[in-house]
């Protein structure tokens, strides 16, 4: 066996001794969670005995805690060396499914994860005996079959030494009948495990692998028609194969030419055109044939296969209306499933010559009929494909197209109009947190997405004149209404008297009518706000009928945001009625809104103020949040008198909404409105941060809410400045919320240029550092606290942008420089691009000759930073980027060389060759990762580029030799 070969620490006890001893242990015997708990703890490797108590507890405690201690003791198990030997025994014993079926899957594991564990000459001992398990335990159970494939698969792909591992399979079982299924199942998951993100076998190595596949594909095909004769019948073996196929179609080795003439489309589709077929192999038949039709999506090269695929999906016409009459929905998403395939597949041919060869325009016919299915699931599946196409006819621009696709989005349109239609006895408003919201809200955005190709205009007169001049029942009205919504917006405004007489009607309408109708009908009104703005004569009737809809509990959160979206396109003549609005702020919680409506309508009250006389601003912003105020002063109250705790997040976002959209216009010299009313508000924020500065939810909300009031007034916040930063710091030294970092940088962007500001900010940024240092430098501190990294470098680079020499001239930079550094490796995507930003950005200010005074400086500065860091920087960039970063941070990455390199080309090239010579040319299964030449190259592209764009793509590139 594959273990023998292992050099393991502690001798090996004789497999039929460590049976025994299992078997005695446990026969009968209930299994006592605590008892193996206690054993769990002895260090070392663990017996097979207990090992398979484990195993037991994880299936079959009853106590919920011993299976929790189980899974943690068996994960740390599966991370062990132990791992690979343990697994190897529990599969020769093949005690039950649970211990073997635990063996597959940490087998699995390890190969996947953790193949430089092991020394070369165990490869082919592991191997061998794999095959040997897979062989053994076949008839056990499915899943140890599939988990054991993935595992040979895995090693296959790792082991560079296995040359033709598929000739070797294919020759070793393919006599043997018996062995059939799981060679297949070999066979399905080993193209599928190519590209697996588990895997780091780099680009070398995969395309090795992928011609070698290539080079087999055939004789794969070849073994599965075999296998289609020799055990037709065999519905089971029949879903193998198909899935079989489609891996390798996915993988896109296949020759198509060889595929068109093959035996095994025929089948499929034979599959697909009987009735009787069962729904799991009609459905893995409908995988194959999607995942044909994507293989081929370059139709121009495999015109064989292609015809053939587009004239079989064309006879599957019939077998979808026997589908669709005998209800069975599972064959009919089947169906729609590989017409859109079809669809997609043949999208340019279809629009480069419509209704000629395989720009049939039946395939369109044919995606219609299923929009004519009544359950909305079959149409959605479509939808990507009518996005594309009208993404295609709008780049194209073409008006003799526009009218061949017109009549297919006009029919399109009125099956999803029909399509949104609720139920005619439903009650209330419509859902729009259920499936058939959702697909709602899909059905909104494809029509915004299609419109142009049949004209808004037309289409919103036509939908008027269905409700005009018929009398239809409310579920069509309210349907017809919620498809006006969405392309109201599209429609020009100017002197159009459709849609004023639209706006005029729905106003109009009798609180009689559905609750559904009532409700898209004020979303309709929201969204026709430009024809307001238009017809100010609208504005008064508008929102009296707004208010209606205000005071009844199910319209009211629809009709703050209708009015939300008045005041936001039409703020001017808003502000007559801002007294209105202030009455409706100042009761707001007598309304039954939802918290983003009463957000909403206080955005929609700011924006209103901001255009209100300068002299009225103050008061009226200080009417505006005195209710908020005075329900934080009651809460501080309430909690000095009965020491109870209430929740401040409510008002604190009422706040920060409030200040974030009063934006006055201000001259120069003027005070600003606004700085009075914040400076009032301040004790009452600095108590409640005070209060709850335990609490991070709270404390980030206070910390938005300062955000925006310093934002709001600009440099009238001075008198602040002092005190806020004296309790920010003070309350982080005890619990460091990262939210602090960021309003550090807030105001360091507005307070950094002045110089009797810059040392204070300075002090606070030190203070700020020393617990935040402390916090990432515990054991995976950078990976715990993401939040912390990204605001840190925010606040960092602020100071960069702001104030540049202060901060190089400062003890703390190296300190940031270094934390920089380590957090390069971070996969995070907020954290890590500001960090990227901060170290560019850095460089940047020796590099940009703004002819400021203070240029020389920095960039004398920056060069002491550079010799100092910029080694270590380049090597740790490059290790990150090949083995811990994904591939969209490498943009950020490239800016970061580049920068590097134009402040110091030839020093730049030393540091780029020194840290490519550190990285490893070769995997752990002996593959080349990197050729001598391809390091020479990559250096080359790097340190000749003229431009940052060509760094980016050769970094894109070189990379793909570590994934």
């Amino acid at each position: 066996s594959f273990s023998a070969n292992l050099q393991s620490p502690l001798e090996l006890v004789p497999l039929r001794r460590f049976y025994n001893n299992i078997y005695n242990n446990t026969r009968g015997k209930p299994l006592q969670s605590r008892k193996v708990t206690e054993k769990y703890k002895q260090g070392g490797k663990p017996s097979l005995a207990l090992v398979y108590q484990a195993v037991q507890a994880l299936y079959h405690d009853p106590d919920p805690t011993g299976k929790e201690r189980a899974s943690v003791w068996l994960g740390e198990l599966q991370r062990s060396m132990y791992a690979w030997e343990i697994s190897d025994q529990l599969l020769q014993l093949k005690q039950d499914v649970e211990s073997c079926y635990f063996a597959a899957q940490t087998m699995k594991m390890k190969i996947q994860t953790s193949f430089y564990e092991l020394p070369p000459e165990t490869h082919n001992a592991l191997r061998d005996s794999l095959l040997t398990h897979i062989q053994n335990l076949k008839d056990l159970s499915p899943i140890i079959v599939t988990q054991l494939a993935l595992a040979i698969a895995d090693l296959a792909l790792q082991m560079a030494s296995w040359k033709g591992c598929v000739h070797t399979l294919i020759e070793k079982y393919s006599n043997d009948i018996s062995s059939m299924p799981f060679l297949v199942e070999i066979l399905t998951v080993l193209p599928e495990e190519v590209h697996s993100r588990s895997l780091r076998i780099g680009a070398n190595r995969r395309t090795e692998i992928i011609e070698d596949l290539a080079y087999y594909s055939s004789t794969v095909v070849t073994l599965l028609t075999t296998c289609v004769e020799k055990t037709g019948s065999d519905e089971k073996m029949l879903i193998k194969v198909f899935r079989c196929l489609g891996s390798w179609f996915n993988l896109g080795v296949l020759d198509s030419n060889f595929m068109a003439s093959n035996q095994l489309l025929m089948v499929l589709f034979q599959v697909l055109q009987r009735d009787e077929t069962s729904t799991n192999l009609h459905e893995a038949a409908s995988d194959c044939v999607c995942s044909a039709l994507y293989a081929i999506e370059n139709v121009d090269t495999n015109m064989a296969l292609a015809l053939q695929l587009f004239q079989g999906v064309l006879t599957l016409e019939t077998a979808y209306h026997m589908a669709v009459a005998r209800e069975d929905l599972d064959k009919v998403l089947n169906y729609c499933r590989i017409f859109t395939e079809l669809c997609e597949t043949f999208l340019e041919t279809t629009v480069r010559s419509p209704g000629q060869g395989m720009g049939d325009l039946r395939t369109l016919e044919l995606l219609l009929i299923c929009a004519g299915h009544p359950q909305y699931e079959v149409v959605e599946i479509s939808f990507n494909f009518w996005y594309r196409l009208g993404e295609h006819l709008y780049k194209i621009n073409d008006a003799a197209l526009h009218t061949i696709f017109r009549p297919y989005i006009q029919r399109l349109l009125h099956c999803l109009a029909r399509h949104c239609q609720l139920d005619p006895d439903h009650e209330g408003i419509p859902e729009d947190t259920d499936d058939f919201g959702e697909f709602r809200m899909r059905v909104s955005d494809l029509v915004k997405d299609v419109i142009f190709l049949v004209g808004s205009m037309e289409c919103f007169s036509q939908l008027y004149s269905t409700l005009k001049e018929g009398n239809p029942p409310w579920e069509v009205t309210e349907a017809v209404l919620f498809i006006m919504a969405a392309i109201a917006k599209s429609v020009d405004p100017e002197n159009n008297p459709t849609l004023s007489e639209v706006l005029q009607q729905v106003v109009l309408l009798p609180e009689s009518v559905h609750m559904a109708v009532r409700y898209t009908s004020i979303e309709l009104v929201g969204e026709m706000s430009e024809v307001v703005d238009r017809n100010p004569r609208f504005l008064d009737p508008v929102l009296n009928y707004l208010m209606k809809g205000l005071r009844e509990k199910p319209l009211a959160s629809a009709a703050a945001k209708a009015i939300h979206n008045i005041c936001s396109v039409c703020r001017d003549h808003m502000a007559q009625h801002f007294q209105g609005l202030l009455d409706i702020a100042r009761s707001l919680d007598s309304f039954a809104l939802s918290t983003e409506a009463a957000v909403g309508l206080l955005k929609g009250t700011a924006l209103v103020l901001a255009r209100l006389p300068l002299e009225k601003i103050a008061e009226c912003l200080s009417d505006l949040c005195a209710v908020q105020v005075l329900a934080l002063k009651k809460l501080l109250a309430e909690e000095s008198t009965n020491g109870k705790s209430a929740d401040p997040t409510v008002w604190l976002d009422r706040l920060a909404v409030i200040f974030r959209h009063t934006n006055p216009i201000v001259e120069n010299g003027q005070t600003h409105p606004c700085q009075k009313v914040i400076q009032e508000i301040w004790p009452v924020l600095s108590d409640t941060l005070n209060t709850h500065q335990a609490d991070n939810r709270i404390v980030e909300r206070c910390c938005r809410c300062l955000r925006f009031a310093v934002r709001c007034v600009g440099k009238g916040s001075a008198s602040l400045l002092q005190p806020l930063v004296t309790q920010m710091v003070s309350v982080y030294q005890v619990y460091p919320h990262s939210c602090f970092l960021y309003l550090g940088s807030i105001l360091v962007d507005e307070y950094g240029m002045e110089e009797g500001c810059r040392q204070g900010l300075l002090d606070m940024l030190q203070a700020l550092c020393m617990p935040t240092f402390q916090l990432l430098e515990q054991p995976n501190g950078l990976r715990n606290h993401p939040d912390t990294v990204d605001d840190l470098f925010r606040l960092a680079t602020r100071f960069v942008q702001r104030s540049p020499v202060t901060l190089l001239s400062s003890s703390i930079i190296v300190h940031i420089i270094q934390c920089a550094i380590a957090a390069t490796s971070l996969d995070h995507r907020d954290a890590n691009c500001s960090v990227m930003k901060f170290v560019r950005d850095l460089i940047h200010t020796g590099v940009a000759n703004d002819h400021e005074e203070d240029f020389e400086v920095r960039k004398q500065l920056i060069g002491q930073a550079m010799e100092q860091h910029g080694q270590q920087l380049i090597t740790q960039l490059m290790h990150s980027c090949c083995f811990c970063l994904p591939p969209y941070t490498l943009p950020d990455v490239a800016e970061v060389l580049w920068e590097v390199m134009v402040f110091d080309r030839p020093t730049f090239c030393r540091w780029l060759e020194s840290a490519l010579k550190g990285l490893p040319k070769e995997t752990s299964g002996g593959a080349v990762t990197v050729t001598h030449k391809q390091l020479t190259d990559f250096h080359k592209q790097v340190t000749s580029a003229e431009e940052c764009k060509q760094v980016c793509w050769a970094i894109r590139e070189f990379t793909r030799l570590f994934r």
